[in-house]
C-alpha cells in the first residue's frame, strides 16, 4: 500500500516507536500539567515540527553527511544535551508558593511550542533513528511520492497519539491540583527525567 514495503509492519513500528517515552513525551506532560491543553497541544505541534524537519534532513541525506563529519553530530549531541539539562535544572528548581490554591502562572502555548521543539530537533539521535527506520520499508524503485506518504503517515500517527497523551494528562493534572504535594513530585520527576535523558545523550559521545 503507498508504495510501502511491509505496510502492516510500517504502521505496527509507528505505534511502537510511539510508545517509547522520549525526552520529546515528557516535554508534552510537562506543558500539559502546567497550563492545561492548549500547551500541552502546543509542545505537541512543536515535537511533531522537530520531528518533521529531522524526516526531511534524513530523506534528503543530510544523516550521511554528518556520519561523514563526526565532530558537527557530536557538537549537535553536546548541545543537545546541555539544552536537555537545563531544561531539567529548571524545573527540579521550580518553585511552588505554600498556598493550596495557587495557579501555574500562565504562559502561552507558544512558550511550550518552542521548548518542546528545542527538545526535539536538539536529539540529532532522532535523525538517525529515521536514517534506519525508513529503508526497513523502502522498495529499491521507491519514488518521492512513497516517500511523502510515509512522512504523513508518521506525522498523521504521532499526531494522534500525542493529543491523546494530552488529553489524558490533563484530566490526570487536573486531578492533582487538589495535591500540590504531587504537583511538586511530578515537576521534580519530570525534571530529573530531562536530566537523565541529557546526561545519557552526553555520555552516548564516547
Amino acid at each position: 500500500m503507498f508504495d510501502i514495503q511491509n505496510y502492516y509492519s510500517f504502521i505496527v513500528a509507528i505505534f511502537v516507536f510511539q510508545l517509547i517515552p522520549g525526552a520529546g513525551t515528557i516535554a508534552i506532560l510537562n506543558a500539559t500539567a502546567r497550563n492545561g491543553l492548549k500547551a500541552g497541544l502546543g509542545a505537541v505541534f512543536g515535537t511533531l515540527l522537530g520531528d518533521f524537519v529531522f524526516m526531511i534532513a534524513a530523506l534528503a541525506g543530510l544523516a550521511a553527511l554528518m556520519q561523514q563529519n563526526p565532530f558537527l553530530f557530536e557538537l549537535l549531541q553536546y548541545f543537545g544535551a546541555a539544552y536537555l539539562i537545563w531544561l531539567g535544572i529548571s524545573l527540579v528548581r521550580t518553585k511552588f508558593s505554600s498556598q493550596q490554591n495557587q495557579e501555574e502562572p500562565k504562559r502561552s502555548a507558544w512558550v511550550y511550542f518552542r521548548q518542546a521543539f528545542f527538545v526535539s530537533i536538539t536529539n540529532p539521535k532522532v535523525m538517525l533513528f529515521f536514517v534506519a527506520f525508513f529503508p526497513l520499508f523502502l522498495r529499491p524503485d521507491a519514488t518521492t511520492s512513497t516517500l511523502i506518504a510515509m512522512i504523513v503517515h508518521v506525522s498523521l500517527i504521532s499526531l494522534v497519539y500525542q493529543t491523546l497523551l494530552v488529553l489524558l494528562g490533563n484530566t490526570v493534572a487536573h486531578k492533582l491540583k487538589a495535591f500540590p504535594f504531587a504537583r511538586r513530585v511530578a515537576t521534580r520527576l519530570a525534571g530529573i527525567a530531562l536530566i537523565v535523558f541529557g546526561v545519557k545523550l552526553a555520555i552516548s559521545n564516547h
